[in-house]
């Protein structure tokens, strides 16, 4: 055998190498979403943050949602909170403002819009993320829809508000906080159409 032949099956061999470790890569990357769901569903535990359980509320607050008991207002200090959205998938999702400046210990509240442009129903979800990573224990949501699943028809719009408050306890060296939301399909969840549609659109039908 030539060296040129055994330089390209030397290519060949590591071509082949480096496209297993990215198709691993990748798979890893894909299954670290169901990875989580099942480690929280076993540890009962659906938060990334153990601050979020402290604060009345937590991610759901709905209509209970108050300030944390003796919460004062640091106006010395201006924080300045970026919205970020992530979307795994064909959907519009994207705060209703990109920042606004805060004051430690005052209640704020940014909307988020989610659109589904799809042509079909999906279930979706929100995972929060934070930097920098030492602001997440100060950073409490008193209303969020992160970690609920959502179900959208066709072209629907929704607004979710997320509720905040940051602890005047946060160090002073932190100026700026990015608050930032990975939206992803929930994968063979997605419910059928419901059975009133269908028997509708069945209805609707020319008969023969």
């Amino acid at each position: 055998m030539g060296i040129g032949q055994r330089i390209r099956r030397e290519n060949v061999r590591m071509v082949g190498k480096l496209a297993v470790v990215a198709a691993g890569m990748f798979a890893f990357g894909y299954a670290l979403v169901p990875m989580y769901r099942a480690i929280c569903e076993l540890t009962g535990v659906n938060v990334l943050s153990l601050s979020e359980l402290a604060v009345p509320g937590g991610a759901s607050g709905g209509k209970n949602v108050r300030l944390p008991d003796n919460t004062q207002v640091d106006t010395s200090r201006t924080i300045t909170v970026e919205f970020d959205a992530n979307v795994r998938g064909l959907w519009d999702f994207k705060p209703a403002q990109r920042s606004m400046q805060v004051h430690p210990g005052e209640l704020h509240t940014v909307m988020y819009e989610f659109q589904n442009v799809q042509n079909r129903r999906m279930a979706a979800q929100a995972i929060p993320s934070y930097a920098p990573q030492q602001a997440a224990p100060y950073f409490n949501k008193l209303e969020c829809f992160c970690f609920n699943e959502y179900t959208l028809d066709a072209g629907e719009k929704k607004q979710w508000p997320v509720a905040f408050v940051i602890d005047p306890k946060i160090s002073k060296d932190v100026k700026t906080i990015t608050l930032s939301y990975t939206f992803f399909e929930v994968g063979g969840k997605t419910p059928p159409a419901p059975v009133a549609a269908n028997a509708a659109a069945t209805a609707a039908e020319p008969r023969s």
